[in-house]
């Protein structure tokens, strides 16, 4: 990935332009030339001090070993050694601007056990680690090291070294360290925007230590779909999954192609091909196939498997079967009536187990249609015990003892959590206390929605940094601000501070953050206000505020209808960036329902509009989900009742820089999500 401050590397906020001849009518009543204050850090952006994932063992001696004279030196052949160099190289570039050669007059050296030489060193550190895909990692005066127990190990250690950089070199550090969880699994999509998004989320995932990737593949525009007329326009190209799966493989991870069968199976009927095929003939939308038809297996899902398995080249395909009965009728024919459910499923998860075996590729299920309480004590009996089980659970109640249980029946098995915060936690602590193979991270986003990761459902990417921690490390501390992080790997900015100046805008206020006399705020009261995001000058994420107040606008809520529908920030200065700390007081029905707009002026007369689309540009203080990334991660807290709030931050690039910025006009649609400013921050001086 390329250095980049994130608002020119993804700006989708859609700015529209319009030409002003005449000047603005503002509303004199809240116009006001304001004061500022000059920060050298307006926007800072900044290595974090804690480890993702936790290492298991971890000291950190107080120095740092100056860039100066850094430089790789790689010991041994293992394809892992040189994927590490070069993403260590890439971080150089990224975070500093700068590069990372070979050698170099204090060497980071990346090795195995196998290099005797570094096993000694390991040794005499106290860190050697033989325990697979483990690594002892050390930073001193003399050099960084990272040792893995294998290959992949060392790849691991490398992506902790990469969290050591800091602009003044790599912090000191001792590191022992190894994953709880053998597999660790993410799940990816293919489909027509594979590229851009799998491009960023790969990197991202090796970051965390994943180790494997399940990838949605059901609409690939395989060979046999394409001459059957069944595939999907908005599928991925045969050439687009093998180059997705070739750079996971790069980045150390596993390919399991998940190919849904037996139920789930739409894309067999794309295009109203196939219908000869259906489970339930009178479904309008037919979801499962008739597992008695041998053209089911000879015309469709055979080709496909074996397209599949030329293609990802895998150890283990997941072949779905889950919510087989959930939506049609089956069985609905009569022969498949007689038959009877238990060994039409059984027949075909068989059929399909010993095909991909033939091949030797394994078999992976979900666990909900073999495993329910209805057939638990008989169908699993029947079913080949090499079979891999991944038992979802997107509850709360994640100690349910069911991972257990299909161990118990012979089974491999894995969990596979949910975006829930608490989910993925607790369902690897439960899987690493059943000895489970490991853990799943789940998306579902539709077949197609594969941007929604960044913009729509970005709350399912937060979730693949707070798992990614789990899965390596059950018992270790979860992460804090994990919004921030996925941000910051997602689209990763260099390591510096922009200057600027604060904005202060107390002849705007129109509500204090306190509410000790239920007139501030939004009217609750002392318990539920914003007393605790402070004033003055303040820190909010990676960016800083002069805090005074609200500028709460007006809506349809009775505590906010005599406020003002609009207010004026008179500024007359240049800016190459303008930081909005906004929120609303109430939230918005649906995401995505443009709530106000802020007007930006020009002294050249000319005005530009950055609509305010309620989830994705701004959002309630207690709506802590984070469906976008287009807006930042600021302040979060908590209210003295404990109602978990936050307040993000929305950063406009100025395509203007060189004209000054005569005023920001914040406007308020008048609906239940009324916006409100607390801070502004102008970033840079313009050119």
């Amino acid at each position: 990935m390329q250095p980049a401050r994130l608002p020119l590397e993804v700006n989708p906020m859609r700015l529209t332009a319009s030409l002003c001849l005449s000047a603005l009518l503002l509303s004199p009543a809240l116009a006001a030339p304001l004061a500022v204050t000059p920060v050298p850090d307006a926007h800072l952006s900044a290595p974090r001090a804690d480890l993702v994932p936790q290492p298991q063992r971890a000291e950190f001696p107080a120095g740092t070993l100056p860039l100066a004279g850094l430089g790789v030196k790689v010991v041994g052949n293992a394809p892992e050694l040189g994927w590490a160099a070069r993403d260590l190289r890439e971080t150089w570039q990224t975070r500093l601007g700068a590069s990372l050669p070979d050698g170099g007059r204090t060497p980071i050296t990346i090795g195995t056990r196998a290099d005797a030489a570094l096993a000694a060193k390991a040794r005499a550190a106290g860190l050697y680690t033989e325990t697979p895909e483990g690594y002892a990692l050390w930073v001193d005066e003399t050099g960084a090291y990272v040792l893995g127990a294998d290959a992949l190990g060392a790849y691991h250690g490398a992506q902790t070294l990469r969290q050591l950089l800091t602009p003044q070199g790599l912090r000191f550090a001792r590191i022992q360290d190894a994953p709880k969880l053998g597999q660790r699994v993410a799940m990816l999509y293919l489909d027509g925007n594979s590229g851009a998004i799998n491009d960023r989320l790969i990197p991202l995932l090796a970051q965390l230590k994943y180790n494997a990737v399940l990838i949605m593949s059901d609409y690939v525009q395989w060979d046999v779909a394409k001459a059957g007329g069944w595939a999907h326009p908005g599928g991925a190209t045969k050439a687009e999954a093998a180059r997705v799966a070739r750079l996971a493989r790069e980045h150390g991870l596993e390919v399991i192609p998940l190919i849904e069968t037996l139920g789930h199976v739409g894309w067999m009927f794309q295009g109203g091909k196939n219908l000869d095929l259906v489970q339930d003939p009178d479904s309008q939308n037919p979801f499962a196939y008739d597992t008695l038809n041998p053209q089911t297996y000879e015309r469709v899902v055979f080709p496909v498997l074996r397209e599949a398995v030329e293609v990802f080249q895998p150890k283990v395909i997941h072949i779905g079967h889950d919510e087989v009965r959930n939506r049609d009728r089956f069985p609905a024919r009569a022969n498949g009536k007689a038959a009877g459910f238990e060994n039409l499923f059984v027949d075909d998860t068989v059929r399909l187990h010993d095909f991909l075996k033939a091949q030797n590729v394994g078999t992976m299920i979900w666990h909900d249609a073999a495993f329910s309480d209805s057939v638990i004590g008989s169908l699993p009996a029947k079913l080949p015990k090499d079979i891999q089980v991944a038992y979802w659970n997107y509850t709360a109640d994640t100690n349910t003892g069911t991972l257990g249980r299909i161990k118990t029946l012979g089974f491999p098995v894995l969990g596979a959590s949910w975006a829930e915060p608490g989910n993925a936690e607790g369902l690897a602590r439960a899987a690493a206390q059943a000895g489970a193979l490991g853990m799943i991270q789940t998306r579902w986003s539709g077949y197609f929605g594969n941007p929604s990761i960044w913009d729509g459902m970005a709350e399912q990417g937060v979730a693949l940094v707070r798992a990614g921690a789990s899965f390596w490390n059950p018992a270790g501390r979860a992460v804090a601000n994990a919004d921030a992080l996925y941000r910051d790997l997602y689209a990763p900015n260099a390591y510096a501070q922009a200057a600027g100046s604060l904005v202060n805008l107390t002849p705007l206020v129109t509500r204090a953050l306190t509410d000790n006399d239920e007139k501030g705020w939004i009217g609750k009261g002392p318990d539920t206000d914003l007393r605790n995001l402070g004033s003055g000058n303040v820190r909010v994420g990676d960016y800083r505020f002069d805090v005074r107040g609200a500028v709460m606008l007006r809506g349809n809520r009775a505590a906010a209808k005599e406020l003002p529908e609009r207010a004026t920030v008179e500024l007359g200065r240049k800016a190459d960036a303008l930081a909005f700390l906004h929120t609303t007081g109430w939230p918005a029905p649906t995401n995505r329902e443009v709530v106000g707009r802020y007007e930006i002026r020009y002294a050249d007369g000319t005005v530009l509009n950055q609509p305010l689309e309620y989830g994705r540009h701004i959002r309630a203080w207690t709506d802590t989900l984070p469906s976008s990334m287009i807006a930042a991660p600021g302040w979060t807290g908590k209210t003295r009742d404990g109602l978990d709030v936050n307040v993000p931050v929305l950063e406009w690039k100025n395509p203007k820089p060189g004209v000054a910025i005569q005023s920001v006009t914040l406007i308020s649609e008048g609906k239940g999500a009324n916006p409100t400013l607390i801070g502004l921050t102008l970033i840079g001086g313009g050119k």
